[in-house]
């Protein structure tokens, strides 16, 4: 029954009301995380993990209380901050598959795994300080990036653009070992070595009799 002074259907337009303020809210409070998150990867890269959280938040354009109210440890942040730079690196792979030849795309991917590593390396120190909530990490790193690299080896292995023997696994490991700096050879050498490494994969690459 409705009150003679209630509008017909003002609980319904109420409803909606409020439905579209959780939405908005829910669109900031995104925003805000996502803010947060690439922040985070820029301050770590450049001060480390231990950066303030006022540093964080600044250049995130959010207070502090923003910061503590998603991320409430350290560790939750560090982790989300790899969580996400994992998952676009996966994405990446069938976007780029969809673009390129199958060679290219695979050497696009491996280049922006190389990008991925220096993400990474900000983060190191976290990583490896044997804190129980980064346990799960390198199971999840594999889960998402072996599948998102092997499809990519799978179609350049089958257009015969490199040899069909290699594992993601082999690539995922030998990438970053090749990419660690060193002082004297510049900044460059990574990606050369990088390139060495591909042009091997090129060897022994069987042709597609099509």
């Amino acid at each position: 029954m409705t009150d003679d002074t209630t509008p017909a259907g003002a609980g319904s337009a109420d409803r909606g009301a409020a439905s579209g303020r959780t939405r908005r809210l829910r669109a900031d409070a995104q925003r805000n995380i996502d803010a947060l998150l690439e922040a985070a990867k820029t301050v770590f890269a450049t001060s480390g993990v231990d950066a303030p959280a006022k540093e964080i938040a600044d250049k995130a354009g959010v207070g502090v209380g923003t910061l503590y109210r998603h991320f409430p440890q350290r560790s939750d942040l560090v982790k989300s901050v790899f969580q996400r730079e994992v998952d676009a690196c996966a994405d990446a792979a069938p976007a780029l598959a969809a673009e390129n030849p199958p060679g290219q795309a695979l050497e696009k991917w491996i280049d922006r795994y190389i990008e991925f590593l220096a993400t990474k390396r900000g983060l190191v120190k976290a990583l490896h300080s044997g804190d129980p909530a980064f346990d799960a990490l390198p199971g999840y790193f594999m889960a998402k990036l072996g599948p998102a690299l092997g499809s990519l080896l799978e179609a350049a292995a089958a257009a015969g653009e490199i040899r069909p023997d290699v594992e993601p696994e082999d690539l995922l490991h030998a990438v970053p070992n090749l990419c660690m700096p060193v002082a004297e050879a510049g900044a460059e050498y990574p990606r050369r070595m990088v390139a060495l490494l591909i042009d091997g994969l090129r060897h022994r690459a069987e042709p597609n009799p099509s």
